[in-house]
C-alpha cells in the first residue's frame, strides 16, 4: 500500500490510483479537529482513500467533512460510496453541483460520451448523495474545521460552472481543483517543472479560467493543491505556464474547427496537434521517448480536445452563455 505523503503539519495526500494510474487523482486529508477531505476521486478509489485513513490512524467514522471541489466522476464520482463508510460526514459543495450528486444521472450520461465502454470498469458504482447530507458553500462562505483553521470557498468556473476552490489560510494554499491546471510530479522527479490546463467538456469557458487564475493570483497564495495532482510551492509558474498552455489550445482547437468540416474527426486532430507540440517540448528538454508520462499526457490531451471542440461548436452556434 502506498502511504499518504505529509504536505505539511495537517496535511496529508493519498493517492486514489484514478484510472488505475498512479498519481493521476489525489484526496487531501485536513487532519484538523474537525477531519476534513477534499475530492473523493471514482468509487474504485474508495478502498485507496480508506487504506489511507487507516495508515493515518483515522477512523472513517470521525470524517465530519468530505470536500468536492467540483462533481465530475474523477471528483466527487465516490461521494456517494464513501458515505458508506463515513456516515457522520457531510458532502461539501458549489451550489451548482448539489443536485446532480443527489440525481447523478446527468454526470453517468456525461461521462459515458467521453468514456465509452470503459465507464463502468473506471466509475461504477455511482451512488446519489442523500440530500440530507448535501452543505452548499457559495462565493465567499466559510467553513471552520479547527481552532485555527477556517477555510474559504471560491466560486472558480472556467473549466466547469460548478466549480469552487478551498483556501486554506495556515499554509497560504489553494485547492483549485481543476481550474488552475494539472501538475505532473512525475516530471518534476526529472527536474521539469510542467503545467497543463485542463479544458475537458462540456462547460469549459477560457475567460472565466483566465478569470478564476487571476483571482487566484490577488490571493498571495504560496501553494497549489492540484486535484491532478500534487502539491506545488510556484504559484507564479504554475499560472504562467497554465496561462501560456491556454492560449496554445485556443489557437490550435480553433484552427481546427474552422478548416476541418467534419465533425467526428476534430477533437481527434486538436489532440494530435496539441501532443505532437507538448512532447516535442519535454524531449527538447531531456524527457525519452518512451517514458510513461506521455501516456498520461495523451489521456489528458484527449479529453481537453473533446470539450475544445465543443466550445468552438458552441461559439459558431450562438449557444454559449
Amino acid at each position: 500500500m502506498k502511504k499518504p505523503v505529509k504536505l505539511s503539519e495537517k496535511v496529508f495526500l493519498i493517492d486514489d490510483f484514478d484510472l488505475k494510474l498512479p498519481e493521476r487523482t489525489g484526496t487531501y486529508v485536513l487532519f484538523e479537529e474537525k477531519i476534513t477531505l477534499v475530492e473523493t476521486s471514482a468509487s474504485p478509489s474508495i478502498p485507496y482513500i480508506l487504506d489511507g485513513l487507516d495508515s493515518l490512524a483515522i477512523s472513517p467514522e470521525d470524517v465530519e467533512y468530505i470536500i468536492v471541489t467540483h462533481i465530475h466522476l474523477d471528483h466527487a464520482g465516490g461521494a456517494g460510496l464513501i458515505l458508506e463508510y463515513c456516515p457522520n460526514a457531510k458532502i461539501v459543495v458549489h451550489p451548482k453541483g448539489a443536485r446532480h450528486l443527489a440525481n447523478p444521472s446527468r454526470l453517468i450520461q456525461g461521462a459515458r460520451a467521453v468514456y465509452g465502454d470503459k465507464f463502468d470498469e473506471l466509475f461504477k458504482p455511482i451512488i446519489p448523495v442523500p440530500e440530507e447530507k448535501i452543505m452548499i458553500k457559495e462565493d465567499g462562505d466559510i467553513l471552520t474545521i479547527g481552532e485555527n483553521t477556517t477555510l474559504q470557498f471560491l466560486d472558480t468556473p472556467g473549466h466547469a460552472n460548478h466549480h469552487f476552490s478551498v483556501y486554506h489560510p495556515p499554509t497560504k494554499g489553494i485547492f483549485t481543483g481543476d481550474t488552475a491546471g494539472i501538475f505532473y510530479p512525475q516530471l518534476y522527479r526529472q527536474g521539469i517543472e510542467f503545467y497543463l490546463p485542463t479544458t475537458s467538456p462540456n462547460q469549459f469557458d477560457p475567460g472565466e479560467m483566465m478569470g478564476s487564475i487571476s483571482r487566484f493570483k490577488h490571493l498571495g497564495i504560496e501553494r497549489i493543491y492540484f486535484g491532478h495532482y500534487g502539491m506545488s510551492e510556484n504559484p507564479v509558474e504554475a499560472f504562467s505556464q497554465v496561462e501560456n498552455w491556454l492560449r496554445t489550445f485556443l489557437v490550435e482547437a480553433e484552427s481546427v474547427i474552422k478548416s476541418q468540416t467534419d465533425r467526428a474527426d476534430q477533437a481527434g486532430t486538436i489532440a494530435g496537434r496539441l501532443y505532437d507540440k507538448i512532447k516535442l517540448q519535454l524531449i527538447e528538454k531531456g524527457i525519452k521517448e518512451d517514458d510513461p508520462i506521455f501516456e498520461l499526457l495523451q489521456l489528458d490531451v484527449n479529453v481537453s480536445a473533446m470539450g475544445l471542440a465543443d466550445y468552438f461548436r458552441k461559439q459558431q452556434e450562438g449557444t454559449t452563455k
